[in-house]
C-alpha cells in the first residue's frame, strides 16, 4: 500500500540523513574523498523514487441523486394538449325573440374538450367596441354544446359582440376571433293621440275600453248643455265629441274603425316585430298602414293597409286582407305573430313567432312610411246581445288585452318557405 511504501521511505531517508551529517563533520580530505558516493547513493534512493497517487476519485457519480425512477414515471404521463381557438358561424347565429343564438365550431377535432366558455358586450359600433365605448365581457361558463341561446335581453344597443372559447380538464384554449351580431331594434309605442276612443292604450298594451268613446262623448255633450235652455246652438252642436290629439299628428279613428297605430314610421331597411294576444281575445287585425290612412278606414279594407285578420266569433276564420280583398289562411292561428317588414324590397311577410313559419307574405311597392297598426273589433255592442245566462261568463272577454313586443329582424327571409305576391 501507499502507506506502508512511505513509512519504508521515511526510514531509509533516516539513515541518509544520520550518513550526510557524520559526512560534514569529517576535516580531512583523505577521510572525506570516502564519502564521495554519498551524492550518488541520496539522488538514487527509492524515497526519492517514489510516486504517490491520491486514492480519491474525480468521478462525482456517486454523489448525484438518481432520478431515473421519476424520469420513467413523468414519461408514463400523457398532458393534455391546449385546445385550439374556435370559429364562431355568423351565418348559423340569429337574433330574435328578445334572444341571441351563437352557434360556433372546432377547426379540428378535439374529443378532449370538456366545455366552453362564452363571452359577450354591447356596443354601438360594427366591429370590435372602442375605446369610448369600451364595455366589460360578460361570461357564460361551463356550456357543453357548441350552441348557446342567450334570452331575455334588452336591445338596447345596435350591435353585440361575442367570443368563445374551448376547455379541457386542465386548461382553456385561446380565444375566436370576435364576431359582431347587429341587435338594432324596432322600438315603438302605440300612439294613444289617434287611437280610437274605445281602446285604452298604454305604451306597448291596448285594451278594449266599452265605457271609453261614450263616457268621452257623455263628458263633452254634458259641457255643451252646461247653462243652455231652449234649442241648441247650431255652433255648439257641430262641435265634435272627440278630444284633440295630443300629438297633433293626424285625426282620431273613429266610427267602426277600431285602430290604433305605432309612433314610429318605417322608412327604410328590415324591421319585425311580435303581437302576442290574450286567448281570450275573439277578433284583432294585426298589419301596416300608411300614415293617410283615413279615420274611417278599416285595416286591409284600402290600398293603404296590409294586414291579417283573426276572428273567434262565431266561426274561426284567419285571413290576409288588402284592399279589401281577402285570402283566407289553412294554418292555426299561432300564439304569437311575428310581423316583418322590409320596406325597401317591398315585403310584408307574418310568422308563426315561435315556430317561424310563414303565414303569409305580401309583395308590393311601398311608396310611403308605413306605421305598425293594429286593430280591435271586439266592442260593446256584440257583447249586449247576449242572454242574461252568458252576460256574466262573457263579460271576461272585454278586458282582453294585447301586448306588443318588438325585436329586430334576424335572417327571417332564409326561414320563408311561400311567398305569396299581392297588391
Amino acid at each position: 500500500s501507499q502507506i506502508s511504501q512511505c513509512n519504508n521511505a521515511l526510514e531509509n531517508s533516516e539513515e541518509l540523513l544520520e550518513f550526510a551529517t557524520r559526512s560534514l563533520d569529517i576535516k580531512e580530505p583523505e577521510e572525506f574523498s570516502k564519502y564521495v558516493c554519498v551524492y550518488h547513493r541520496v539522488t538514487m534512493a527509492s524515497a526519492f523514487r517514489l510516486s504517490l497517487k491520491p486514492k480519491v476519485s474525480d468521478n462525482m457519480t456517486h454523489l448525484m441523486v438518481d432520478f431515473s425512477q421519476e424520469r420513467q414515471m413523468l414519461q408514463t404521463l400523457k398532458f393534455l394538449p391546449v385546445p385550439k381557438a374556435p370559429e364562431i358561424d355568423p351565418v348559423e347565429c340569429l337574433v330574435a325573440d328578445n334572444s341571441v343564438t351563437v352557434a360556433w365550431r372546432m377547426l379540428e377535432e378535439d374529443n378532449k374538450i370538456d366545455h366552453f366558455i362564452l363571452e359577450h358586450r354591447k356596443t354601438n359600433f360594427d366591429g370590435l367596441p372602442r375605446v369610448k365605448d369600451e364595455r366589460c365581457w360578460e361570461i357564460i361558463d361551463n356550456i357543453k354544446g357548441t350552441e348557446y341561446t342567450l334570452s331575455g335581453l334588452k336591445f338596447d344597443s345596435k350591435y353585440m359582440n361575442f367570443r368563445v372559447r374551448a376547455c379541457n380538464k386542465a386548461v382553456a384554449g385561446e380565444y375566436s376571433d370576435p364576431v359582431t351580431l347587429e341587435t338594432k331594434a324596432l322600438n315603438f309605442n302605440l300612439d294613444n293621440s289617434s287611437s280610437h276612443l274605445n281602446l285604452k292604450v298604454e305604451d306597448t298594451c291596448v285594451e278594449w275600453d266599452p265605457t271609453g268613446g261614450k263616457g268621452q262623448e257623455s263628458k263633452m255633450k254634458g259641457k255643451e248643455n252646461k247653462g243652455r235652455s231652449g234649442t241648441p246652438s247650431p255652433k255648439r252642436t257641430s262641435v265634435g265629441s272627440r278630444p284633440p290629439a295630443v300629438r297633433g299628428s293626424r285625426d282620431r279613428f273613429t266610427g267602426e274603425s277600431y285602430t290604433v297605430l305605432g309612433d314610429t314610421a318605417i322608412e327604410s331597411g328590415q324591421h319585425y316585430w311580435e303581437v302576442k294576444a290574450q286567448k281570450d281575445c275573439k277578433s284583432y287585425s294585426v298589419g301596416v298602414a300608411y300614415k293617410t290612412l283615413g279615420k274611417f278606414d278599416q285595416l286591409g279594407k284600402t290600398n293603404t293597409s296590409w294586414c291579417i285578420h283573426v276572428n273567434n266569433w262565431l266561426q274561426n276564420t284567419f285571413a290576409a286582407k288588402h284592399n279589401n280583398k281577402v285570402k283566407a289562411l289553412d294554418v292555426t292561428v299561432p300564439e304569437k305573430i311575428g310581423v316583418f317588414c322590409d320596406f325597401d324590397g317591398g315585403q310584408l311577410s307574418f310568422y308563426d313567432a315561435n315556430s317561424k313559419q310563414l303565414l303569409y307574405s305580401f309583395k308590393t311597392k311601398f311608396t310611403q312610411p308605413v306605421l305598425p297598426g293594429f286593430m280591435h273589433l271586439e266592442h260593446y255592442e256584440n257583447l249586449r246581445t247576449a242572454s242574461s245566462a252568458h252576460f256574466q261568463s262573457l263579460m271576461a272577454l272585454l278586458q282582453c288585452m294585447v301586448w306588443w313586443t318588438f325585436f329586430e329582424y334576424w335572417d327571417a327571409g332564409s326561414k320563408c318557405c311561400e311567398n305569396t305576391s299581392e297588391k
